[in-house]
């Protein structure tokens, strides 16, 4: 998805100047990285504010036209009013086409009513985390990536190391020999087991890894 947004060079600096800018409906931002110096400039806050809400948005290469002048950009910080539906700032990173990037990434799950765990034995699916940090070039950034549940079992959990992740992408703490965490797994309720003569304590373990995941 490609997504646009506009911008205005920011002259007046300081919290007054911010101030007047957030009444007058814009948003003040600013724009760093990259070999050219910190740049400020104000975005409209309701274009900007339903952008925000876009999954995409926080995941996808931006083009920022400034003055007539684009920019690609990554979101990478927007500070919010602590009780009101107010953008206070945000900051954009220039994006070199050749230098690897580093983000986090939304996964999305399908086909989970279709798997044995759930289909077959009555589990409930359990997300352990539900983005991840990928590393790679900006024109290989991905949306989101896609958990595929068809194949999972009950008491099965699927890792880091087993997303299928889009090609040139890779997650730098897998790469380092970090830990392969859990992604999501196939819970069965105590009620179930129970009916079933079954035995809780896979259950109880397969909830136990989990809480010490997060």
């Amino acid at each position: 998805m490609k997504i646009e947004i506009t911008a205005n060079n920011r002259t007046l600096q300081g919290k007054g100047a911010s101030r007047r800018l957030r009444i007058a409906g814009k948003v003040p931002a600013v724009i760093y990285g990259g070999e050219t110096p910190a740049q400020s400039i104000e975005l409209d806050h309701n274009t900007l504010y339903h952008k925000l809400k876009l999954e995409a948005f926080h995941a996808s290469i931006l083009s920022l036209d400034i003055d007539g002048k684009k920019e690609k950009v990554l979101l990478r910080d927007a500070q919010m009013h602590p009780f009101k539906q107010q953008v206070y700032h945000v900051d954009f990173q220039r994006v070199d086409p050749k230098k690897k990037i580093h983000m986090k990434v939304p996964l999305h799950f399908i086909n989970a009513e279709s798997s044995p765990g759930v289909k077959t034995s009555g589990g409930n699916v359990s997300h352990v985390i539900t983005e991840v940090d990928i590393s790679c070039l900006p024109q290989d950034l991905p949306e989101f990536i896609t958990v595929d549940l068809v194949d999972l079992d009950a008491g099965s959990t699927l890792h880091l190391s087993d997303l299928v992740l889009p090609k040139n992408t890779e997650i730098p703490s897998l790469q380092k020999g970090g830990s392969d965490l859990p992604v999501v797994t196939i819970v069965i309720p105590r009620a179930v087991i129970s009916e079933d003569g079954g035995d809780a304590d896979e259950a109880a373990a397969v909830n136990e890894d989990n809480k010490e995941a997060e």
